[in-house]
């Protein structure tokens, strides 16, 4: 959707003329138009993710890291209580 926006406004368009044709692929708001409002919101993210791009790559390592730590302590409670027999 973003590049869509982006392209469009390139050409001229503004984002309410944009917005009509812009269709929600999933999600409780499937097949239904974004709000200007959403729009502006996911341009503002993009260009943040644009300007700090070191900050977003961080961001994923973070969660990489934390994923990966609680899926192993996930994996070493499951073999600790392994010998428990559930009532």
């Amino acid at each position: 959707m973003v590049h869509t926006v982006l392209r469009r406004r390139a050409g001229g368009e503004s984002v309410e003329q944009i917005q009509p044709d812009l269709i929600i692929p999933t999600g409780k708001r499937k097949r239904q138009n974004p709000s200007v409002a959403s729009i502006y919101r996911a341009l503002a993210e993009h260009a943040k993710r644009e300007a700090y791009p070191e900050a977003v790559a961080q961001a994923h390592t973070d969660f990489a890291t934390c994923f990966t730590v609680h899926r192993r302590q996930t994996e070493r409670d499951l073999r600790h209580h392994s010998h428990v027999t559930p009532w």
